[in-house]
């Protein structure tokens, strides 16, 4: 392990030592975000999200007073840019929309949803709470996230109006202002007042509350910036698969093979440096975007999480092309290909979601893609738990091709030299 940790390092530094792989991996990405921030109006005040038009449909069997409250909401001036609501009677029919990924998500408001938060009276008063349905597009997790953001800040002002009735009534009753008989009475019109206070204002907006309370302006840059830096984490990663190549062909591949060092060592110190390489890349440009531009990417331990996954992604392409291409000049060639494809495969210039239904289904193999949607989530406001999908997919990426290219490798000899 030691030996193994010892290439990493030498690797990695030999890299930090090229000039001009450090003006690709650094200067590169921080020259395109100011570029882009400064075409889309990010640094000049404007609270344009980028994130425009998302659609989705409501199906509202309820029509009571909470159903109609959402209605409004999503319907609201504040959310005019951000969303493009659809009206269904069948929920069926707002299924299969999702499901022929021509919305963004469902969201179902069953009957009797405002009955069980605010009886009618006694005999219709239920213990059990009638739940919304949110019924996403596996497909589009950020605009999901969204969606998902925006009712719990509509369920929290709810909460708010449905805890004031019950404490309201609890201290008439107490005081002896009200009898028994009168609670469901009283209770009711508190809760309903103090429900249509909270909504009525529009307080709902785009600008999300994490768990913890705290505000979150999301800003262009939170977009811009981690798609210009998984874009150029492609050409980091696979100019370190190149290396491999070069060393072969030269010969110090094959010698460090015959040393009394296990061709494991040597491999797995080459690839574990090429992802150290990767993560120092990604972590520097969120520290330096954080310091210049006063960004917020999230919770840090989410994105940590994030930024190592899509680091090991990304390293499994790099090895993936060093072992399937036979030179370092077919590497760097496909190797920068690569690296703009799924700059736009992954949304780095632009929404994804405005994509045709072909384009956003080949977008799934970029790292680049499931990177920018865990992103963008955390800068949304979301926690570790928001972007299990794309974790998840960029850890199975990494392991599928890892497997392939130990494959390739064995039936191409290296690593037996």
């Amino acid at each position: 392990m030691r030996k193994l940790l010892i290439i990493a390092f030498k690797d990695v530094l030999l890299i930090f030592r090229d000039r001009a792989a450090l003006l690709f991996m650094f200067l590169a990405p921080f020259a395109l975000t100011i570029g882009l921030g400064l075409a889309t109006g990010s640094f000049s005040g404007k609270s344009n999200s980028g994130i425009l038009d998302l659609p989705i449909v409501i199906v509202n069997d309820d029509n009571g007073q909470l159903g109609n409250a959402l209605v409004e909401m999503v319907q609201s001036d504040q959310l005019a840019d951000l969303l493009e609501p659809e009206f269904l009677t069948d929920l069926k029919i707002a299924r299969k929309m999702v499901d022929d990924n021509k919305t963004v998500a469902v969201v179902y408001v069953p009957a009797g949803f405002t009955n069980s938060i605010i009886p009618n009276d006694v005999t219709s008063h239920s213990t059990q709470i009638i739940q919304l349905e949110l019924y996403g597009n596996p497909s589009s997790p950020t605009g999901v996230g969204i969606v998902r953001n925006l009712l719990e800040q509509f369920f929290s002002e709810v909460e708010v109006g449905r805890v004031s009735g019950t404490l309201a009534v609890t201290q008439l009753l107490e005081s002896g202002a009200i009898d028994p008989s009168q609670a469901l009475k009283v209770g009711q019109a508190v809760g309903e007042l103090q429900t249509d206070t909270q909504v009525g204002t529009s307080s709902i907006k785009l600008n999300n509350v994490t768990a913890a309370g705290t505000e979150v302006k999301f800003n262009m840059l939170a977009l811009l910036a981690p798609g210009m830096a998984l874009m150029f984490l492609m050409y980091t990663v696979s100019n370190g698969g190149r290396t491999l190549l070069v060393e072969k062909a030269g010969g110090t591949l094959p010698r460090m093979l015959i040393s009394p060092t296990s061709s494991f060592q040597i491999l797995g110190g080459k690839v574990f440096g090429i992802f150290l390489t990767g993560l120092a890349q990604l972590l520097i440009l969120i520290l330096g975007t954080t310091l210049l531009f006063k960004l917020d990417w999230g919770a840090p331990f989410a994105v940590v999480v994030l930024v190592g996954c899509s680091a090991l992604a990304a390293t499994g392409w790099g090895i993936f092309l060093a072992a399937l291409l036979k030179s370092p000049g077919q590497v760097s060639a496909v190797g920068s290909a690569i690296m703009l494809i799924f700059g736009i495969l992954g949304g780095s210039f632009t929404n994804i979601a405005i994509m045709p239904n072909w384009v956003q289904w080949i977008s799934r193999i970029s790292p680049n893609r499931w990177g920018l949607d865990g992103f963008t989530t955390l800068a949304m406001g979301g926690n570790l738990a928001n972007i299990m999908i794309p974790v998840i997919a960029l850890l199975i990426m990494a392991a599928a091709l890892f497997l392939v290219s130990v494959v390739l490798f064995s039936r191409r000899g290296i690593g037996k030299e």
